[in-house]
Formats: structure tokens, C-alpha cells, sequence
């Protein structure tokens, strides 16, 4: 992505009641070196383990075709040829909704079976600039729909299977009476964002979701899922630990602490006597947070550049954290304020000072309290596997 737009891509998803496994699958992929951005949805024939067997196939062999930028059809064709048939019902199927988008250009969206996709700018909905359907002719019977859409920073794009606009559907109640249907979901959605302009891709996909499931609380009747793709400007986050390798360098370092208060992270005392120094201010301790410290050093602010954590120690534990998809809830203070703001931030900015802190080569501090630059390239590996945040890494 660029600095100037940034997709953020989250799902919601829940399982039918009395099924060990979700019968949808949902596969997100960014392709960073293209500037691409990739989501697969599938609704698997049925439910539990065989549906989700199809779906899984289906978005698995989706994201690869488009990729490789294979012929809509053809892909469609070698999907569905490729799919087990049922035992009992003597078919194979697997409903779909695909979405692919290039940096600068126009999102493309492929749909079959799944409900139509939602596109939002701001509560109105956008019609699509192309919108083609074709068929194949080894597959008659199924309908294949090609939209491309222009999309502007705030536009959200809203992708689900039938569990969402079929929930109520026979449940006697008469708001229902043919289930949610789209068109409920789409003014569910609509009250969402006029009440909260800002609000995320996961917070409207689960809002979506829970909706559609608490119709009928008693029981879960289909497997739910709720995709939610948000076009808006990158939320970047500047972590700052040091010191640099020459002091002379001391300013300059300090001057990256310019993005906000609620966007930089300073880590380490010295770090901290440094921005102290040279942009003026004193950390603010609260005493009264030291009961949640959790074992670990309390943590301050330093009024007007970020949040201050001691370094080593709460690093390791957040890099552990980050490692395992802990979360932040239950975290010790400090490490929870550093995860919160890594899981909601997209580019996450590492200003590393390289001279060794000599108090990390104690042999009484465990091995696994590595250099700095030990502990971030872990945690850069484990916020782009498991998070999918872009990082960089500037050494001072």
C-alpha cells in the first residue's frame, strides 16, 4: 500500500449449532511488491467438516487463480470440476465471493451463490462502474456475476454468505418472515456508520454478524460470515528505542517522535532521558497503574510526543504476545498499551538506536532478552504473519 490509502480487511464468522467446524471459509492475502490486495469468501454445500472441506477448496484455488490472473471462467470451471461430490446429495458446490484490487486502480469483484456484495461511501450505497454475468457452458446451471467498482478513501465493501441475510428465516417471527435479506443487513449497516463514521472493518464485520446470529438466540442455524473491506488513509505507529550508536545523533533521533501522542511508543529509560533532553518535558509516571503493572516496569507519558514502557523486559513479553496471537486483554498494563496500539495501527514504523545497553549483556537476565534488534525483527515477523501490518526498521 501507499501512505495515501490502506485497506483494512477483517471477517467475523460463527459456527452452526451442533457443528464442530464452520462450513464457510474466509482467506484474506496482501500481495505488498503488486500493490494488491486479495479476499476470498465461500460458502460450502451443507455444514460441519464437508462444508467447510468445500469452501475451503474453493477460496484456496480462488486466491491462487486470481493471482496468476487466470480467465474468470476457466477458474470458475476447474473449481467446481474440482470439488468432492456429496455422498448424500450427489453434487458438489461451494457459493463464492471474490475481491481483487491493485493500488490506483478499480476494485474487481466476482460473486456466485454468496448474496450481493454491499459497496458503501460513507451510508449511500455505489453502483458498480462495470457489471457483467456470464455462464459457462460446462456449468449452465450457474450464474457467474463480474463487478468493478471505483473505490475513494471511507468507501467499505461488505461481502457475506447466506447465513447473514437468510438468519430469522423461519423463525416465526413476522420481521422475518423471508429473513434478514440483504436489505436489512444493508440498513444495519448504514445506522453502524452514521452513528460512527470511523468505525473499523472488524467492529462492522462483528456488529454484522452478531446482528444476524442474535436474531434467533436460542440457536446458531446456519454457519455466519461477515467479510468487511475499508478503504481509508494508513493509521501509522512510530516505536522509538534507543540509544543511537552516536550521541551526535541524539536530536535527530528524537525528532521521529513527531506524529501525536497516540502514535508513537517510546521504550527504555534511556530512550526516554534522550526525548527528555532534547524535546523538552518529563515522563509522567501514574502511581496509581502500578497495581495493573502485572510484574512489569509501570508505564508514563510523555506529555505532547507518546507513551513511555520500559524497554527490554516489556518488549520480550509483547514479542511473545505477538508470537502466540495473544490478547491484549488480561496483558500486564504496559505490554496491553503497546498491543492495543500495534493491533490498531497499520504501519508500524521501528526506530532502533544500535549502541548496546550493556545492562542487557547481565548474565543474569535471561538469554532470551536478546538485543534490541533480535527482539524487533521478531516481532516485524510475527505483526506481518499474523496481523498482516506493514513494517519498517530504521537503525539510528
Amino acid at each position: 500500500m501507499t501512505d495515501d490509502l490502506f485497506l483494512e480487511m477483517e471477517a467475523t464468522q460463527f459456527t452452526k449449532t451442533g457443528q464442530a467446524a464452520c462450513g464457510d471459509d474466509v482467506q484474506l492475502l496482501t500481495i505488498e511488491k503488486e500493490n494488491r490486495s486479495l479476499a476470498a469468501l465461500s460458502d460450502g454445500l451443507g455444514s460441519g467438516v464437508k462444508a467447510l472441506v468445500l469452501a475451503n477448496m474453493t477460496t484456496t484455488m480462488a486466491l491462487r487463480f486470481m493471482q496468476s490472473n487466470l480467465d474468470l471462467l476457466e477458474s470458475v470451471e476447474i473449481i467446481m470440476d474440482s470439488l468432492p461430490v456429496c455422498e448424500v446429495r450427489k453434487i458438489s458446490y461451494a457459493t463464492f465471493s471474490l475481491f481483487d484490487y491493485h493500488l490506483g486502480g478499480r476494485a474487481r469483484i466476482i460473486e456466485m451463490g454468496n448474496p450481493a456484495y454491499v459497496h458503501l461511501r460513507g451510508t449511500e450505497e455505489v453502483a458498480p462502474a462495470k457489471d457483467r454475468t456470464v455462464v459457462s457452458a460446462h456449468w449452465p446451471d450457474r450464474e457467474v456475476r463480474e463487478v468493478e467498482v471505483d473505490v475513494e478513501p471511507g468507501d467499505r465493501i461488505i461481502l457475506c454468505s447466506d447465513g447473514v441475510t437468510q438468519s430469522g428465516l423461519g423463525s416465526g417471527q413476522a420481521a422475518y418472515k423471508f429473513g434478514w435479506r440483504r436489505s436489512g443487513m444493508l440498513a444495519f449497516a448504514r445506522r453502524m456508520i452514521s452513528s460512527e463514521p470511523d468505525l473499523s472493518a472488524a467492529d462492522l464485520a462483528r456488529r454484522i454478524a452478531c446482528f444476524a446470529k442474535n436474531i434467533t438466540p436460542e440457536s446458531c442455524k446456519d454457519d455466519i460470515s461477515c467479510l468487511v473491506i475499508y478503504f481509508r488513509h494508513p493509521r501509522v505507529l512510530r516505536i522509538l528505542t534507543g540509544p543511537p550508536y552516536y550521541k551526535e545523533h541524539d536530536a535527530e533521533f528524537a525528532r521521529q517522535a513527531n506524529l501525536g501522542e497516540d502514535h508513537v511508543i517510546i521504550c527504555g529509560g534511556t530512550t526516554a532521558n534522550i526525548l527528555e533532553r532534547e524535546l523538552g518535558g518529563r515522563v509522567k509516571i501514574d502511581l496509581a497503574a502500578m497495581r495493573n503493572a502485572g510484574g512489569l516496569p509501570p508505564s508514563g507519558i510523555l506529555p505532547g510526543v507518546g507513551l513511555c514502557t520500559e524497554g527490554i523486559l516489556t518488549l520480550s513479553h509483547v514479542c511473545k504476545a505477538l508470537e502466540e496471537k495473544q490478547s491484549p486483554v488480561g496483558q500486564p498494563l504496559a505490554a496491553r498499551q503497546i498491543l492495543e496500539r500495534l493491533l490498531t495501527h497499520d504501519r508500524i514504523e521501528f526506530v532502533i538506536g544500535t549502541k548496546v545497553n550493556e545492562s542487557h549483556q547481565d548474565p543474569n537476565i535471561p538469554q532470551d532478552l536478546e538485543l534490541r534488534r533480535s527482539v524487533f525483527k521478531r516481532m516485524q515477523a510475527a505483526l506481518e504473519k499474523n496481523y498482516r501490518k506493514i513494517v519498517t526498521v530504521n537503525y539510528y
